[in-house]
């Protein structure tokens, strides 16, 4: 395909804005629902305030945390799910995916509710929990693979304390 071509189908696709509710949708898990859908159980919470977004991309590092109307726009797997913190008791979170196969996901607590990642204030946490320093983890590192009905991981929270994040107790 030449460029002259790719620019102008390029011109056609109409630009879908950033907003809260992309992907929200496609996530909803809904009771009695069959197909694949992951939980994910919140571990490590500094405190009961703000709201949870948990996201799903596909796993690999090009589109591992990447703009989710870019994703969406091409075609790809982004799905969102946003909840205020419950006030006591588990915090569980459902989030569907469009197929069993292996996603990467991220979860931040945005404890001022304001859709943005506070660097000293707000959590952050990847299923495997791996270790976190000042750069994000590779897509491999928070892999879930996802089976045909419903998939339980746990995700631990992590802040930032000096120059790393970590779970608040070790």
């Amino acid at each position: 395909m030449n460029l002259t071509i790719m620019i102008a189908i390029a011109a056609a696709t109409p630009y879908i804005p950033s907003t809260p509710s992309l992907g929200v949708a496609e996530a909803r898990c809904r009771p009695n629902e069959q197909g694949p859908a992951i939980i994910v159980d919140v571990a490590g919470l500094r405190d009961r305030q703000g709201r949870l977004k948990l996201e799903a991309y596909p796993s690999n590092d090009a589109d591992f945390l990447a703009d989710d109307n870019v994703l969406i726009m091409a075609g790809k797997v982004f799905r969102r799910v946003e909840r205020p913190l419950p006030a006591a008791g588990d915090v569980r979170l459902c989030i569907r995916v469009p197929a069993p196969g292996s996603y990467s996901l991220s979860l931040l607590h945005d404890r001022d509710a304001n859709r943005r990642f506070g660097l000293s204030s707000d959590g952050i946490g990847f299923p495997n929990n791996p270790r976190l320093g000042l750069s994000r983890p590779s897509a491999a590192a928070t892999r879930v693979v996802a089976g045909r009905g419903l998939t339980r991981i746990r995700i631990v929270m992590n802040y930032r304390r000096g120059l790393s994040f970590r779970p608040l107790r070790q």
